[in-house]
Formats: C-alpha cells, structure tokens, sequence
C-alpha cells in the first residue's frame, strides 16, 4: 500500500457523499469496512450500499472487527491502547491484500472531526500516504434537521463531549455547545431550568429522531427515546445542541 484515503461519508444519509468522495471509492484497489458486533451489521451494510451506489464493478473489500476497548487502566491510556489494536486489525486486513496500491476507509461523518482514523493511520508501519476527503459532519446534520444556526449573532460556539459536560460543567466562554460522544445523556448534570436543547439521532438517516425544547421539559423525554431506540436497533448515534438562555 502506498496511498490511503480515509472518505468521509457523512451521518448515515448515502445522499450525503460528495462527488469527490465517490471518485476516491472509484480509485480504491481495497476498501476496509469495521463490523462493530451483533447487532450493528447495519453500518457495515450502510457502508457497502454507498460503495454499490458509486460504483460498477466494487472493488475488493476486506473486513474487519472492531476490538474491545478496555476500561480499568483510565480512559486516555485505554483508548491508546484500543488504536494500537485497531492499527494492528487495519494492517492485517490490508496484508490479504498485498498487491492494493491505493486502500481506502470510508469514514463516519469527517476524519477531523471527533473520530480517530487520523491518529490510527499514523500508527501503521510502513506510514502509508495518508489523504482526507472531507465529509458532511453530524453537526451540519443537526443544524440542517432542526433548521437552526450552530451559533448567535456573533457568539462562538463550543464542541464537547458527554464526559467533558459531565466532569466539568458547562464549558466557558459560550452560551452554545454542539455535545458528542454522549452515551449517558450528561445534560442531567446541568441545570435544566437554563437550557434549550435540539437532539438528534440517526440524522440525516430513514430512522431520523428529532426532539427539541426547553431542557426541563424535554429531558425525560430524549432519554426515554433514546433507550427505546437503541434497544430496537441495537445501537444508536446522536448529538445534540444545547444553548443557555439569557
């Protein structure tokens, strides 16, 4: 391998490829597609669908399954662990194919965005080539479902994690914050009374979950959907924006 593209494909929406992205699938000798577990073959299959959509003949894919990522050695150090253990399932899958010049990742949403594909790729040996095909990213998404602005007037805006929320309150300096990566519905943490709040799951997909309002209002309801949604499908990936009220 001598060349790899990691293709952002946006939130779930196949219409959500861009054109460059579906010439860089077109390049591709090799494209390696994650399975994530029972239950998720949906996203593998999301994946081959898109692929399918842009090409006529596909070309080679390889599988590969998404490790386990551990928890009792603090999340940093687990997490670094997890990407060496991805790395060394990317390298492996790419090694049945030998002969692939260009190997390709299509990547949830966009590769700079709150996904690691950046930081896995670095860790391959020999250092492969690395190029970005930007995506549609779950916060255009959100934006774009709810018809909202990411900001006000003039404001910034700030993009945090569930656990970032949880551990350290609300962030400073913003009255808008775009939250990922958010299993545990960390807007619990906050005072509701001071908040509105826009979620979304599945954005931009047929199985779009769209709720909004006053936080205290709407909590309970955003966390029961949530549960309801993830027990029917077997996973689920949202975002949501919450703004502080003036």
């Amino acid at each position: 391998m001598q060349d790899l593209l990691l293709i952002g494909i946006g939130s779930g929406n196949p219409d959500h490829l861009t054109r460059q992205g579906a010439e860089a699938i077109r390049c591709a000798d090799l494209i390696l597609i994650p399975r994530k577990g029972a239950g998720k073959s949906d996203l593998a299959g999301l994946r081959e669908t898109i692929i399918a959509n842009v090409t006529e003949q596909p070309p080679r894919i390889a599988y590969f399954d998404i490790p386990q990522r551990r928890a009792d050695d603090g999340y940093l150090r687990g997490v670094d662990a997890w990407h060496d253990a991805i790395a060394a399932r990317w390298q492996a899958a790419i090694d049945t194919c030998p002969e692939a010049r260009v190997v390709a990742l299509l990547v949830w949403g966009d590769p700079s965005l709150y996904d690691s594909s950046l930081r896995i790729a670095a860790r391959l040996d020999p250092r492969p080539r690395t190029r970005v095909i930007p995506g549609i990213t779950a916060l255009q998404a959100l934006t774009a479902a709810h018809a909202i602005p990411a900001n006000e007037l003039g404001a910034p805006f700030v993009v945090t994690t569930g656990r970032q929320l949880r551990d350290n309150g609300w962030p400073q300096g913003t009255d808008t914050a775009m939250v990922m990566l958010d299993g545990e519905c960390s807007f619990h943490s906050l005072d509701a009374t001071q908040y509105d709040i826009w979620w979304g799951a599945y954005v931009g997909m047929d199985q779009e979950l769209l709720l909004s309002g006053p936080l205290d209002k709407v909590a309970g309801q955003i966390q029961t959907t949530r549960e309801q949604a993830r027990a029917e499908h077997g996973w689920i990936m949202d975002i949501y924006l919450l703004r502080r009220r003036r």
